[in-house]
Parts: structure tokens; sequence; C-alpha cells
């Protein structure tokens, strides 16, 4: 899942902040594949230079499925930033 990812990416998600791959690996290794978090976007758009997609998320945690949006950042084909909402 990295290789979608800029060396120094930045991903925001749940009030913190993850830079780099270490970073970035570290909460995909912690919080997404322990939960089996699996979105599935509905709706997607370009935004102030983003792209933004939103859908439903389902998996083994509290509340799901919950309704996320993802605003990408991309430079040269690659994810530079992530803001991950609710």
């Amino acid at each position: 899942m990295l290789k979608a990812f800029a060396a120094d990416a930045v991903v925001l998600d749940n009030g913190r902040r993850h830079e780099g791959f270490a970073e970035v690996r570290t909460l995909l290794e912690t919080e997404v594949i322990p939960v089996r978090a699996i979105f599935t976007p509905d709706t997607v758009r370009e935004e102030n230079g983003q792209v933004v997609l939103e859908g439903p998320a389902h998996g083994d945690f509290k509340g799901s499925p919950l309704r996320f949006t993802y605003r990408f950042t991309l430079a040269n084909e690659l994810i530079k930033a992530v803001e991950i909402t609710l």
C-alpha cells in the first residue's frame, strides 16, 4: 500500500500527523490492517487542486460502518498528503 505514497508523504488522521514512509507504515500496520478496515468510495471529485473521495468504511472497529472523506494532494502521480475525516 505504500507504493502510492511519496517518500515524504503526510497523513492527517484522527487529529494526528504521520510523516514519511516509516510513520505511514506504522499507521497502516497498527490501525488499518488489524481492524480489517475497507473503504469503498462512492463519490469522487476535484476540489481546490485535491482529489476528494467519500464513502463508507467497514471493519472490526467501533461504529462500523462509518462514512469517511479522504482529501488527497498528489505530486508526480504519488500521494503527497492525505487528510482523513469523518
